[in-house]
């Protein structure tokens, strides 16, 4: 929950490893004020701490935390803390930042936060890893590190203790309501308004010196009356700028005479009086949409959010967000695709103020426009990169030209950049409880749209929350058929990173909830994936047992190529036990199914893998005679690599049957096929480019 920084002009989101927010490429930022803590601060580095009084090395980092109240400015002083520390390049690794509060006011979990920390340091983390797991990687990925990190608005001392590197050559710059007791050795920075002349400066800096000059009294009196709060100076000055012909005085005139929220803390009370009224003055249709904004999932906004938000058309929101942002009720990334942020300290005053002037009915329906319109761009999304003339391009002809992409590439630049919106917005719609069809449609195109521009396995991590997603829904609706699905794709991902137990468990779950919607081919993926899972555990005999189920419900339905896809898992399973007649018998059913089907490269595996089994059972000259069988049918269905692979196999057996001379002749057959196989490739290479 990011608060309004004292400047306004910097960017969207986090800094990144290259730098902190003056670094990033947007409008370059101004500070105002706050000299004197920023000397603090940096003294505080070089305090002794306790560790070094007992004369030991400090064990971990330092931190220092600026403690404010929201709207205070305490996030822009950490902001410009990292910058002036990062610039002589005493943390050559960079600058990290990351909020620990999200846009809703809840505390963001743990794991969450490591794992953007672990993304900003390009470090990948295991999909489903828990909250410990990835702390650990936090912290030994900056163990290695000279780096600063940002901890941003923490909510007590547990959220910042597991994000700690136990490395002093890395800073924690942390802020935060107020003090983090737990954490020893740390000295809070606590600050309140800002002094008269910085706060008589920031407003200069938007409505102009000339109307500050001519009264700089009320110019005074007006800071007092904001109680020095950059927040609500921001808001005051857009007030203004909006207004050339309203003096200081008018202004000033007119926050005195707006009630207090006796509700609101009083140290809070200067900023909602400001933020009322900027928002009394805006038109009745842009009142709303900024209203509308409470609802923005994470806090972002594009104009196609507010444009569904609020049932405006796509430009009136555009320019409504743009008017915003010089009010200072908002922040803007300042990109091409242009994405705005609600500052932190406003979004309580937003949503009390949505709860006060709009009916929930008006509320739950803007709430489903945005989600319908999110939906139609993912599906917009990934139609981009289907070939011209298939049903989904077609489809795609049929949107509103504003909801289609031009191109795939563009349609990935959308999805990276509002990527955290996007997987908020999933979430707001699952735990919403009253859109689960909305929900699951958004989430399934949410996946699919992944899954085509990042590919399965770069978006594990966030397929694996989705996925979660849908099964939350899918227990609360008593849909079996979609929670076999979900606990399907759980359990792989689960499988694929090791936690086989977790994956084998899951697998069972999806096997009751096949069964339960009387779902084939959700029962036999099941059956199938058990019986991997235990052949992961080399629990062997349970792994045939499980498989032998799967097949026997394959060869019921008559699916040829899954039946021959079984016979040679079981084929594997037996020789690992060491059965070899049983895996022999298998992997020649295997083969024969293939066989069947006319796929001959998987018919010359299943024989290859028989030969390997015959070698193994001691009968070497059958194995010879198989795998010859596999390179013939190799060579007949033209995949040279297979056919080289095969014949170095041969090569093996035939050394060990004491054939040195038949074995060199089929090891430089496999190495001219591969050399040849490699030139003709570089030459269509060559041609494609030319």
């Amino acid at each position: 929950m990011t608060d309004q920084a004292v400047d306004t002009s910097g960017p969207v989101g986090a800094a990144g490893a290259s730098g902190a927010e003056r670094s990033s490429g947007a409008t370059p930022t101004q500070f105002f004020g706050r000299e004197r803590e920023l000397k603090d601060l940096q003294a505080d580095i070089e305090r002794a701490g306790l560790d070094t009084l007992a004369g030991r090395k400090a064990a971990r980092a330092r931190v220092l935390l600026i403690a404010g109240r929201p709207g205070s400015g305490r996030t822009a002083l950490a902001a410009e803390l990292a910058c002036r520390l990062a610039e002589p390049g005493d943390y050559p690794d960079g600058v990290f930042r990351v909020a620990l509060t999200d846009h809703s006011g809840e505390r963001v979990p743990a794991e969450h936060t490591a794992r953007e920390l672990l993304d900003l340091l390009s470090v990948s983390a295991p999909p489903g890893a828990d909250e410990d797991e990835l702390s650990e990687m936090v912290r030994e990925a900056f163990a290695v590190r000279r780096a600063l990190i940002l901890l941003d608005d923490a909510v007590d001392a547990e959220q910042v203790d597991p994000l700690l590197p136990d490395n002093p050559d890395c800073l924690v710059v942390a802020t935060s309501t107020g003090p983090l007791t737990g954490i020893p050795g740390v000295r809070p920075c606590t600050i309140g308004g800002m002094d008269a002349g910085s706060a008589v400066q920031l407003l200069a800096r938007t409505i102009g010196q000339v109307r500050i000059t001519v009264d700089p009294r009320t110019a005074e009196a007006l800071t007092e009356e904001c109680a020095g709060q950059p927040a609500a100076l921001v808001l005051v000055a857009g007030w203004l700028a909006a207004r050339p012909g309203a003096s200081v005085a008018d202004v000033t005139k007119q926050l005195r005479e707006l009630p207090d929220d006796a509700e609101q803390p009083t140290g809070a009370r200067p900023l909602a009086r400001a933020f009322r009224l900027v928002h009394e003055s805006l038109p009745q249709s842009a009142a709303r949409i900024l209203r509308l904004l409470a609802l923005a999932p994470a806090g972002l906004a594009d104009a196609h959010t507010a444009s569904a938000l609020a049932g405006c058309s796509v430009s009136a929101a555009q320019t409504a967000l743009d008017d915003f942002v010089r009010f200072g009720l908002l922040r803007s990334n300042g990109a091409e695709l242009p994405q705005y942020e609600v500052p932190g300290c406003l979004a309580p005053l937003l949503r009390a103020l949505l709860e006060e002037r709009d009916r929930p009915a008006e509320i739950q329906l803007a709430r489903a426009r945005m989600l319908e319109r999110t939906v139609r761009q993912l599906q917009s999304c990934r139609a981009v990169t289907d070939p011209e003339g298939t049903p989904a391009r077609r489809k795609l002809a049929g949107l509103p030209r504003s909801l289609r992409f031009p191109s795939p590439e563009a349609a990935a630049e959308w999805l990276r950049i509002r990527q955290p919106a996007l997987l908020a917005s999933a979430r707001l719609a699952v735990q919403d409880g009253g859109l689960d069809t909305l929900a699951r449609r958004l989430v399934a195109a949410l996946v699919r749209a992944l899954a085509v521009h990042r590919g399965t396995e770069d978006a594990a991590p966030e397929l694996y929350g989705l996925h979660g997603l849908v099964l939350d829904v899918a227990e609360r609706r008593d849909l079996p058929r979609e929670k076999a699905a979900a606990l399907l794709n759980l359990a792989d991902l689960d499988a694929r990173t090791g936690r086989t137990q977790e994956a084998l468990t899951r697998y069972r779950a999806a096997l009751d909830a096949g069964r339960a919607a009387h779902d084939l081919y959700a029962t036999g993926r099941a059956m199938e994936s058990v019986g991997g899972a235990y052949a992961e555990l080399g629990d062997f005999n349970r792994a045939s047992d499980w498989y032998g189920r799967a097949l026997a419900q394959r060869l019921t339905q008559g699916e040829r190529a899954d039946e021959a896809r079984l016979y040679g898992r079981l084929g594997a399973v037996h020789s690992y036990a060491g059965r070899y007649g049983e895996a022999l018998r298998n992997w020649r059913a295997a083969a024969a199914g293939h066989r069947r089907l006319g796929d001959l490269p998987a018919q010359a595996r299943a024989l290859s893998e028989a030969a390997r089994v015959q070698e193994y059972a001691g009968r070497p000259q059958e194995s010879l005679h198989t795998c010859r069988e596999a390179v013939d049918l190799a060579r007949r269905a033209g995949d040279v690599r297979l056919q080289a692979a095969l014949q170095l196999r041969l090569a093996d057996t035939l050394d060990r049957l004491g054939d040195p001379a038949a074995a060199g002749l089929h090891r430089a057959a496999a190495d001219r096929l591969l050399r040849d196989h490699g030139a003709a490739c570089e030459i269509r290479s060559t041609s494609m480019k030319s």
